[in-house]
């Protein structure tokens, strides 16, 4: 690897907040409208690749706070729990000086007492996909036969219940999602959930079309999200809502906290994505793994041979970087929404607009406007006591 440029010399880099670490590409369910381009593929990462990563994380200097290292896309649980003991041995190593949490991001159908005991033993924080009741979850979430998943993924749901392994819940919103609201929280009480996030089914990758894509949908999802809070919050204890959490707090801080930087997705090595060859890209994690006609390989180098200081240098980034800064730039000349969101994903205007100069996306409407106006509704008739800490990227 040639000789380094610590990212703390530019201030527009860095630092490293959530390091997306993708053991392998393959999933055991094939969920509709998933964004994975290579979810069939068996690869999985060497141990010496894992090693790379760290080393390159190391020397990047992009390390200046704590950060998540999540093990993501396709289902990280595939890869046996031995790799995951030596890659445990590897950080530990390397990471002396770092405030690292690690995090999984996983379908809980492999969950088992074995992987409950790696939890508990490193910590891990676990997040769960999993879509509500089964006319809801098992339309979508289905093994590669056709068959509904939801009691393998509620065996998991128990296993970490019965070792005491605290969880979050992520939930895709499709169009269907948005007529249930009091059945969705139901079934999150019914099953110990006390934490949930929604995600918006999304334009990216192979899933080219949303079932969100109509003009009702934004009022649908405001008068969703408007009732599930009002149970949510009602709950004793209060089931913790990550979209409230977050734009409460964005919101309140806001007030008091000058102009907002720019976010993990649109700020250059906030965000490091790794893939199971050592191919590494920056921005948004759904673009590592695809290529487009203006920029090539969203990859910009392999974590054994590429330094940062030879990505700041490539005339690649360089292009990348300029399109990202200018649609941040157009975000903040046009929407009243930015000082509470810093600008759009770079990967949703992609993938939805063909192109990162420019603005408004499915995502902003929902997972950001929407979730603003029915939070700041909320705060209106509640004191401000109810916001969290500072927002941070969940895993999709």
């Amino acid at each position: 690897m040639s000789a380094t440029l610590p990212a703390a010399v530019r201030d527009d880099v860095g630092p490293l907040e959530l390091l997306v670490v993708q053991p392998t590409p393959f999933c055991n369910l094939d969920c509709s409208y998933c964004y994975l381009p290579n979810r069939g593929d068996k690869r999985r990462m060497s141990i010496s690749t894992l090693d790379s990563a760290f080393r390159w994380v190391e020397e990047s200097g992009l390390v200046r706070e704590p950060f998540t290292l999540l093990w993501h896309a396709g289902e990280p649980l595939i890869v046996p729990v031995e790799w995951y003991e030596a890659a445990a041995e590897l950080l530990q190593k390397r990471s002396a000086d770092w405030q690292v949490t690690q995090s999984f991001q996983t379908n809980a159908t492999l969950i088992d007492a074995q992987w409950c005991r790696y939890f508990r033993r490193h910590e891990i924080d676990v997040g769960v996909s999993v879509d509500g009741p089964a006319f809801l979850h098992d339309r979508h979430r289905r093994t590669r036969q056709g068959r509904g998943t939801l009691q393998r993924v509620l065996r998991g749901i128990h296993t970490l219940h019965e070792h005491e392994i605290p969880f979050k819940v992520i939930t895709v919103l499709t169009a269907d999602s948005l007529d249930y609201p009091d059945e969705l929280f139901d079934f999150y009480r019914a099953h110990g959930v006390q934490c949930v996030g929604f995600n918006p089914e999304e334009v990216e990758g192979p899933n080219t079309v949303s079932s969100l894509q109509e003009e009702s949908t934004v009022a649908r999802f405001r008068r969703f999200l408007a009732r599930f809070l009002e149970l949510a919050l009602a709950a004793d204890p209060p089931m913790q809502v990550r979209e409230f959490e977050q734009s409460a707090t964005a919101l309140l801080y806001a007030r008091r906290s000058g102009p907002p930087r720019r976010t993990q997705e649109n700020r250059p090595f906030g965000i490091v994505n790794v893939d199971c060859e050592g191919n590494f890209s920056t921005y948004s994690p759904e673009l590592l793994g695809l290529e487009s006609s203006r920029y090539g390989s969203f990859a910009l180098g392999k974590v054994a041979t590429s330094s940062l200081a030879d990505v700041l240098a490539s005339s690649r980034f360089a292009r990348m970087e300029a399109d990202i800064a200018e649609g941040v730039r157009m975000c903040r000349e046009s929407c009243r929404y930015f000082p509470f969101c810093g600008g759009g994903p770079p990967g949703n205007k992609h993938f939805e607009n063909g192109t990162f100069v420019s603005t408004e996306t499915l995502f902003c409407r929902l997972h950001m406007k929407a979730c603003l106006d029915v939070t700041a509704d909320w705060l209106e008739h509640h004191p401000p006591a109810c916001a969290g800490n500072e927002p941070e990227r969940a895993a999709k």
